[in-house]
């Protein structure tokens, strides 16, 4: 009798762990503040280009910059816009304006120990294109 009673405390104690311990996790939120650098090369072999990405994570809100080098050694800062963060997956877009077109990238990766790696969309004349981007937190 005793040993069916410690049977019936221990699959209470597992079931009960099965559902609290992953309700904890979920309670433990990726913070992707800061600010992450990544390199694209130059178009036919010009000069490699550093892009910086600010994020802010404040009450469940994502907020920042996108900053890359422009024209005539300008760089080009532009709010991201549309912000997502579901688990370590985060979203987000950058809208830029030049001669009347308007050029939109969507970029989505995953957050892991200080980097951010995925992919970014955007159309060129009129395909829709992707590529790879990796992005590493500056300590």
């Amino acid at each position: 009798m005793k040993t069916s009673k410690l049977v019936t405390a221990l699959a209470a104690a597992v079931v009960l762990a099965g559902v609290i311990l992953p309700a904890r996790a979920e309670d433990k939120k990726v913070d992707p503040t800061g600010t992450y650098i990544w390199v694209v090369p130059g178009r036919n072999g010009g000069e490699d280009r550093t892009n910086t990405l600010v994020l802010k994570f404040d009450s469940d809100q994502i907020t920042g910059s996108l900053s890359t080098p422009g024209r005539n050694g300008r760089t080009v800062k532009t709010d991201i816009q549309d912000a997502t963060l579901k688990d370590t997956e985060i979203t987000f877009c950058v809208v830029r304006s030049f001669n009347d077109n308007t050029f939109t990238n969507k970029f989505s990766g995953k957050l892991d120990d200080g980097t951010i790696k995925g992919k970014v969309e955007f159309t060129r004349n009129g395909d829709t294109r992707s590529r790879d981007w990796e992005a590493k937190l500056q300590k």
